[in-house]
């Protein structure tokens, strides 16, 4: 065996968020089964040892991703216990859909809070090790609604938005250090994300709204637990990539977010094509 590939199979830690349930989980599951160290984090410590099983290469930490005293503790816990951080996963999360007028700003901002900040707030508590160790892979767990917006996802498809501006503008800023990040995004997986304990639907006040909710509410529910993607092959894909010395930035997670990435290219290159001469002659006449 070569020394390149004596160091792609040396164990790692692996530090992953909302690692209670859902994705996280299987995330987490995977690394231990590949050999790695976890730092297995989420509200509850104990509902995270259960729901991965005790492990001695595991560490659960308590973990609220909208407090960045708590991220500041959970990652120095995760040095004082493995001594590094190979690759953080950001991956908690939560749901809040609802048409835009009747989501009120107090749960939309909640969704930016969970979703947007607080991806950035383990991030920015992750930094300062990563760069003195010169090495890391950052991986955040986006959406395909953060590719193309739809109705009723305004709140959450605005946080996966942001998301993926703010990990696409951090790659340059990082990889002088060695700094890698990959950004995922999930089609439909039959992960936990439309249960009651992970999404909240906005109260149905607009009778103008109010059939569209329904019919919404109803597909959606109907629709929880026979997504067809399966998020212990989507854990095993993440473990891969996490080998290459030069992950994807982006990762389309299923057959079904291909399809919309392509479709997503196809649109934007239409709308450019669209108005192609006013967008061409908007400089200054002496440009």
């Amino acid at each position: 065996m070569t020394e390149q590939n004596d160091a792609k199979t040396e164990q790692k830690v692996w530090f992953i968020t909302g690692a209670g349930r859902g994705m996280g989980t299987d995330i987490a599951k995977a690394a231990l089964a590949a050999g790695h160290a976890v730092v297995a984090t989420g509200r509850n410590p104990d509902k995270v040892i259960r729901a991965v099983g005790d492990s001695e290469d595991l560490l659960a930490v308590k973990l609220d991703v909208t407090d960045p005293a708590d991220a500041t503790a959970a990652i120095q816990a995760a040095v004082d216990r493995f001594g590094r951080i190979d690759v953080l996963v950001n991956n908690a999360g939560s749901f809040y859909a609802g048409f835009f007028e009747e989501i009120t700003p107090e749960d939309f901002r909640k969704q930016i809070e969970t979703t947007m900040f607080g991806p950035m707030n383990v991030t920015r508590a992750a930094l300062p090790v990563l760069r003195t160790q010169r090495s890391g892979l950052l991986v955040t767990i986006s959406s395909t609604a953060g590719i193309a917006g739809g109705e009723f996802l305004s709140a959450y498809a605005a946080s996966k938005f942001g998301v993926e501006g703010w990990a696409e503008s951090l790659a340059p800023e990082v990889a002088p250090f060695g700094i890698r990040t990959m950004i995922v995004e999930p089609g439909f997986f039959r992960t936990e994300l439309l249960t009651p304990e992970s999404t909240s639907y906005a109260a149905s006040t607009i009778e103008d709204y109010a059939e569209r909710t329904e019919q919404t509410v109803t597909a959606w529910k109907g629709m929880n637990g026979q997504q067809g993607g399966d998020p212990a092959k989507l854990a095993n894909a993440l473990i891969q990539l996490a080998e290459l010395d030069e992950p994807p930035l982006r990762f389309a997670a299923g057959a079904d977010a291909v399809g919309l990435f392509e479709t997503r290219a196809k649109d934007l290159q239409a709308q450019a094509d669209a108005h192609r001469d006013l967008s061409g002659n908007l400089a200054h006449d002496d440009a």
